[in-house]
């Protein structure tokens, strides 16, 4: 509403300036010139003297006291045309990068050339265009700005290309050899652009052989720029429109995402992921055409093992962070990336399903913790949830404890399923791969299947007396094995601390029945420990009367030299 106040403020400044250098002149005016709603009291002889559509209009009019001229379709309207008639009467006014491309087309339309008078208007604007203005990026790009209401006659004039040309080759230069700081200050100066226009200074960047790098910058500032509240917040929690539907501001900015997306160069890797990810939010939210969408789905899946669990959740996420959005994007991202991953292990001659790589599974990590995230919506189904987890193969997952993590998640957020979908929800996960810890957790869990719960049970008593080695995961093994040690110390302890109660039980009765003995010198010798407890280990000696049956006898070394025995029989 504010609008039509100031540009009627504007046109009545405008003709009351000049009224003011006009009546000035002690001449009275015999001519009024109407450019849109404004009107203009001059004198026919200082306009016709520089400029020849206004000479040609008088000779041609029909009416020999023309005393009217419609000038509506001048290029800049009322605002320019004050300062081409302000030359035409040789007063002073400034030309400058804002309003240089207006006059120059001004002149051009009014034909105020040197053919006509010299040092006319045309001439002038050439001069500060090429002097001033085209010599620096800010100069260039303000003036690209300017020329786009001047189309398609800054078009026909080649201003704005004079204008591309300069600005893609600063940037370019820029970018290679920073002149001041921040070093991607000319990035700021390009977002001031239409889109058409940046398209074309992006168009002729590359063409001038600019790294992918360099217009990878230059396009995510313009989009959080022209996209402020959609695309600059990388938290997942973003701005809610408040436009629902398809409204005048919603269109602008699907048409204005899906001429950023097209522009994005083909190395699939030149962005970060979380700004392709916010990319994609974006066309979600505004529902931009499928082939927006999926190009930037591809790029994502393509670096996915870089993306972080944050990165998927705006994808997600709503902008008020109240609810999910449709889960198709993630399930696509997902399925693209194990796409990749088994053109590249059939390449190699290998099943991708046998031997993971590294960025599977570090990709797998990322999904089981990403559907713990969303595991408390009520609005995920089951099918969403286990289709999302079935996307990545068991093989990628070394031990199932994220896995379990989200599904314990999603049960307690979701307590009135039945039985038989707790056990479809737990299908994805397999009991057998949980760590030893998760195990214990699993056995006391009261809202798991009872199915389950034994498998938790069972498996490490299974593990435990069979023997076997548990090949699952290496933090498993190694809990396994040290628990099994442990066992086994304590069994071992507690058969010596028998064995050796049991001895001294024994010892004890010998020393209460054997008598006392006598001394070398007549006397009785006094029985000691340390004898009796040789007689009485010369008594348990197997080999004291030649038995030869060795048979209970493990691990046993005769140290004394063998008896030489005669091989005849009598």
């Amino acid at each position: 509403m504010a609008t039509p106040v100031i540009k009627n403020t504007r046109l009545s400044r405008a003709m009351e300036r000049t009224g003011q250098w006009v009546f000035s002149q002690e001449i009275p005016t015999d001519v009024v010139v109407e450019v849109g709603e404004a009107s203009f009291s001059l004198h026919k002889f200082m306009l016709v003297a520089k400029s020849n559509h206004i000479r040609k209009l008088v000779l041609e009019s029909k009416d020999p006291d023309l005393t009217r001229i419609d000038l509506s379709d001048i290029p800049g309207g009322p605002e320019i045309f004050e300062k081409a008639a302000k030359f035409c009467y040789g007063v002073n006014f400034e030309i400058t990068v804002h309003n240089v491309a207006a006059l120059r087309c001004a002149a051009d339309y009014l034909q105020m050339t040197d053919k006509y008078c010299d040092s006319n208007l045309t001439g002038r604007t050439e001069d500060f265009l090429s002097q001033v203005a085209l010599t620096s990026l800010s100069g260039a790009v303000v003036v690209l700005k300017s020329c786009e209401e001047l189309l398609p006659r800054a078009e026909d004039l080649k201003i704005d290309q004079r204008c591309v040309d300069v600005a893609s080759a600063k940037a370019c230069n820029e970018a290679n050899f920073p002149s001041r700081s921040p070093p991607n200050w000319w990035t700021e100066e390009l977002s001031i652009l239409d889109v058409t226009s940046f398209e074309k200074v992006i168009a002729r960047m590359k063409s001038r052989g600019a790294k992918a790098m360099t217009i990878a910058s230059a396009i995510i500032t313009y989009a959080e720029r022209s996209l402020r509240d959609l695309v600059r917040d990388h938290s997942g929690n973003g701005v809610k429109s408040p436009d629902p539907g398809d409204s005048n501001v919603r269109i602008r900015q699907r048409d204005l995402l899906e001429s950023i997306v097209a522009l994005l160069p083909s190395e699939k890797a030149a962005f970060p992921i979380s700004f392709l990810c916010c990319l994609l939010r974006t066309a979600i939210f505004l529902r931009a055409a499928n082939s927006c969408k999926n190009e930037l789905e591809k790029r994502i899946s393509v670096i996915l093992e870089h993306v972080t669990v944050d990165d998927l959740l705006v994808v997600s996420h709503t902008y008020d962070g109240e609810g999910l959005f449709d889960l198709e994007s993630v399930r696509r991202i997902i399925s693209g990336f194990m796409e990749k991953e088994k053109s590249m292990a059939v390449f190699n001659g290998g099943d991708f399903r046998e031997v993971c790589s590294t960025a599977m599974q570090r990709v797998a990590k990322t999904v089981d913790a990403y559907l713990g995230e969303i595991a408390t919506y009520v609005e995920l189904s089951i099918s969403k949830f286990n289709g999302i987890a079935n996307l990545v193969p068991k093989t990628a997952r070394k031990v199932d404890d994220d896995l379990y993590r989200a599904i314990d998640i999603y049960l307690k957020a979701h307590p009135n399923l039945d039985e038989i979908e707790r056990e479809k929800v737990c299908s994805v996960m397999d009991p057998l791969k949980l760590s030893y810890e998760a195990r214990v957790h699993a056995s006391q869990n009261k809202r798991l299947p009872v199915q389950i719960v034994l498998h938790a049970l069972y498996y490490d008593q299974l593990k435990l007396r069979s023997g076997t080695e548990d090949r699952t995961a290496p933090d498993a093994i190694a809990t396994r094995n040290q628990l099994q040690a442990d066992v086994s110390l304590i069994k071992e302890n507690e058969a010596l601390r028998t064995e050796l109660l049991q001895m001294k039980m024994y010892i004890t009765d010998l020393q209460k029945t054997t008598p006392q003995g006598t001394s070398s010198k007549g006397g009785l010798k006094k029985t000691t420990f340390f004898s009796s407890m040789s007689k009485t280990l010369g008594k348990l000696n197997p080999f004291k009367h030649g038995s030869k049956d060795t048979s209970n006898i493990e691990d046993a070394v005769d140290i004394t030299k063998p008896r030489k025995r005669r091989f005849s029989m009598s």
